[in-house]
Parts: C-alpha cells; structure tokens; sequence
C-alpha cells in the first residue's frame, strides 16, 4: 500500500492518469458512434461508390498537379476542404484539368472524360476529404425564383467593379481578368460566389443570403437575354466601345465623303 501511495505522489502520475482517461473516452465515443457519424459527412453527397470512383478519376486525371491525397504540390493547392461546388464550377466549365500554367485558368471546352456522372463521382470524392460548399440545389439557382430588380442592385453594388454591369467581364492586375457570364450556367455562377475561384472573392451566406443569390442569377441571366437595341452588342462593355466604334466609322464616312468630293471638283476641271 505505502509503494502505490508513493508512486500517486510521483510527479508523473497526473499525466498518466490524464492520458489513460483520454483513451478511454475515445475508444468508448469510436464503439458507441454511429456508423454515419464516424465516416465523413461529406460523403453524404454521393454514395459510396461515387467516392470510390471518384478517387480513381482523381488519381488519373487530377493527382499529378494536386498530389495523390489532394494535399497540394507546387503545380496545383490543396484540394481538402475546397468542397463538391468548387470541383463542380471548375471541371463542368472546362477549367479543369489544367491545359497550360498561367495566371488563371479560362474556360474551355471539357476534356473528353467530363461528364454529368464523372462530375459528381469526382465531386464527391473530394466532398469526403474534409467538407466545403456542396453543389446548389436547382430551387437555389432557379432564375425563375428570383428579382431581378433585387439582383440587379446587388450586383452593381459587389460585381460591377470587375464583371462590367451587364456580365462582360474585364481585365484586372498580374493578368488576371475577370470572366464574362454569358456562358455561366445559374449552378456555375452561384458556385462561383460560394467557392471564390481565381481572384474572385468569396460572397458566403453571411454576406450575401443565397436567396439574394439566387436574386442576383436572375439579373444576370435576364440582362444577356436582353436585345440589343443598335442591331450589334459591341461586345456589350459599355460607351466606351459604342463610343470608339462611332467615332472612328464617323470619321472615316467624313474622309471618304472628302475625297470623293475633292475627286468631283478635279474631273470638273
């Protein structure tokens, strides 16, 4: 009795005694919790042979810029915690995978393997690698279901800066630029405001609720729907454009009408 009251004296003891109380717990909370809690939540959005398929699809097409566990290397970052919503915008838009390095990544046609199925197998593998945005539900980015006028008042507050007010986009610093909308589906532009690609910042539900999302998608979607009432968009950037369109065809009709008249005037002498 004395050598065990001596050894609870010992200065060790109380980390020990902490350390056996902390096993003890986690082996009691990892028998008594349910299956679906112990495996990651995220895999709620595919099953489970969509992760697995997932990973497959990952590890051909995706790992050697990412890494083989999505930890990141010096061509691509990390891709834990970025959420099915950003695999979804980037893979669906042609983004990814990666053609060429450069200072961002534009859209483009997607690569042969992309389809509806192989997007949401590779969606929700990266979906249980550690959590983030999910894909929108169609009710979420249903232009049908929103204010435009809302949505317009929104996106000239935080968009205009860098899209252009009617979605042209522009260019912006170290070559980077900001897209134009016209080929943004509703999904892909509600998931570029929840998942911030590119420069793009993040515009989470604290700042922007996603029924003022869903608001802004009408907006958008109406304004390119919208005719335009010269006959030719010019693009669509603004009176910049029209400006410098008017100007140089007003003075070429002037230096044309110039020299036909001066031609006139020579044929009468």
């Amino acid at each position: 009795m004395n050598r065990i009251t001596a050894r609870r004296r010992h200065p060790l003891a109380r980390y020990a005694v902490l350390l056996l109380a902390l096993g003890l717990v986690g082996g009691f909370y990892t028998l008594v919790a349910p299956p679906g809690e112990r495996a990651d939540a995220a895999i709620a959005a595919g099953r489970a042979d969509d992760v697995a398929q997932g990973k497959k699809l990952f590890e051909q097409s995706c790992a050697s810029c990412h890494g083989l566990n999505a930890e990141g290397t010096a061509q691509g970052p990390s891709l834990v915690g970025v959420g099915a919503a950003a695999v979804d915008f980037q893979v669906s838009s042609g983004r990814m995978p990666l053609a060429n390095p450069g200072a961002q990544a534009p859209r483009k046609p997607t690569a042969p393997w992309v389809n509806d199925e192989t997007i949401k197998q590779l969606s929700a593998y990266i979906q249980s690698l550690g959590g983030g945005p999910t894909v929108p539900t169609q009710e979420q980015v249903d232009p049908a279901k929103g204010d435009k006028a809302k949505g317009g008042e929104l996106f000239r507050a935080n968009c205009i800066q860098c899209h252009n007010f009617v979605g042209a986009g522009g260019a912006l610093t170290q070559g980077k630029y900001a897209p134009p909308l016209h080929e943004a589906t509703p999904t892909q532009i509600y998931e570029a405001m929840i998942t911030g690609p590119q420069a793009m910042p993040v515009f989470n539900d604290s700042i922007i609720t996603p029924e003022q999302k869903r608001d802004m998608i009408a907006y958008i979607v109406g304004v390119r729907e919208e005719p335009n009432p010269g006959g030719a968009g010019l693009g669509r950037i603004g009176p910049v454009t029209e400006g410098l369109v008017a100007w140089i065809a007003g003075i070429s009709l002037l230096v044309l009408a110039a020299i036909w008249i001066t031609a006139k005037k020579r044929q009468a002498h």
